[in-house]
């Protein structure tokens, strides 16, 4: 049995517990979380599944007797649809976290009788969170729409409840003032530099950023796909090198296969970028600026320019126009109003 494990499920392996019972246990890199009794059932398999994921499933008394048409039994259910297998990796991650949380607290109950005030309810719970309840709020309209098509329910409960609203304006946009002062700190040839510059006049996620390299420059342009788009066949990124990301781009070994790869010649992933930025913002003194704030100032930019919000599209990658608005709030309206009137003249 032990090799059949090793085999089928890498980094599980069976202990007796206290009372005799054979159980597994999945360990890596540091990380346990417990398997269950029920090996090779569909549960087994999905609590396996999330062990490799980083997510601790709800195990101990009762594990393996998933009561009918409950919570617990359609999230399972759920994970073996289509619509979320064919999600990629990341996504699957941050819904199973979702889901686990909520089942981990509700899975007991029944997913046939649940109702419109119970949702809001759960959501009212979290309304110091509303961009988390909202999350939530969607992946719970996902399983109930499983529900549905399961022919366990007739309606969609979610499907009558609002989101929460969400008073954050997200992400803080860098300011010109920001940008100066990060690289006052961050002096040319540096990594530090070099990656500012290439997020600032591109646009790039951190995703996209860590992937851009020699292979994407094309003459005078450089060109890309958006991973955050792959689903829908990727929005292609079609924009001039301005001369400033030109500069940064001839600093870089022709060797390199992606701009801002380690010292070992190997690609950064996007959360090792992220810290780094974190690391950088801070030594500049800017607590609040980000990496993702520097899609929302190049669109900044873009409209003080007196780009139109298509034009901003075609650079940020955007899907709706909509999206192009609320990256652009925080653009300067005395910038606008010169760039208006200066029409008039």
């Amino acid at each position: 049995m032990s090799r059949r494990v090793r085999k089928e499920f890498p980094g599980a392996s069976a202990y007796y517990d206290r009372h005799g019972k054979r159980r597994w246990r999945f360990r890596r890199k540091g990380f346990s979380a417990e398997l269950g009794s029920d090996y090779g059932s569909p549960e087994f398999v999905r609590r396996y599944e999330d062990a490799v994921a980083g997510i601790r499933s709800a195990t101990g008394a009762g594990v393996g007797k998933t009561i009918p048409k409950s919570i617990s039994d359609l999230i399972a259910r759920y994970y073996s649809s289509a619509e979320f297998l064919e999600l990629k990796e990341s996504t699957k991650k941050t819904y199973r976290g979702i889901l686990e949380r909520f089942r981990e607290e509700h899975g007991t109950k029944s997913a046939v009788n649940l109702e419109r005030r119970h949702i809001k309810a759960i959501l009212a719970a979290k309304s110091d969170t509303p961009s988390a309840a909202n999350n939530l709020r969607d992946r719970l309209r996902a399983i109930l729409d499983l529900a549905v098509d399961l022919e366990w329910r007739n309606d969609n409960p979610v499907a009558f409840v609002k989101p929460l609203k969400v008073r954050s304006k997200g992400f803080h946009t860098w300011t010109e003032e920001e940008i100066e002062k990060y690289y006052a700190v961050h002096r040319p040839g540096t990594l530090a530099h070099s990656a500012m510059t290439l997020m600032l006049y591109t646009g790039a996620a951190r995703s996209d950023a860590v992937k851009l390299g020699r292979g994407n420059v094309h003459g005078d342009r450089l060109r890309y796909r958006r991973q955050k788009t792959e689903d829908s066949g990727g929005v292609l990124i079609d924009i001039p090198i301005h001369p400033e990301l030109r500069a940064v781009i001839d600093t870089r070994s022709p060797a390199a296969f992606t701009f801002l790869e380690t010292k070992a010649g190997k690609s950064r992933s996007p959360n090792g970028l992220g810290n780094l930025m974190r690391e950088w913002c801070d030594e500049a003194k800017l607590p609040n600026c980000t990496s993702h704030g520097l899609r929302r100032a190049i669109a900044r930019r873009l409209a003080e320019a007196g780009a139109s919000p298509h034009e901003i599209m075609a650079v940020t990658g955007h899907h709706t126009l909509a999206e192009v608005m609320r990256y652009t709030q925080d653009v300067s309206r005395p910038a606008l109003a010169t760039n208006a009137l200066t029409r008039l003249q």
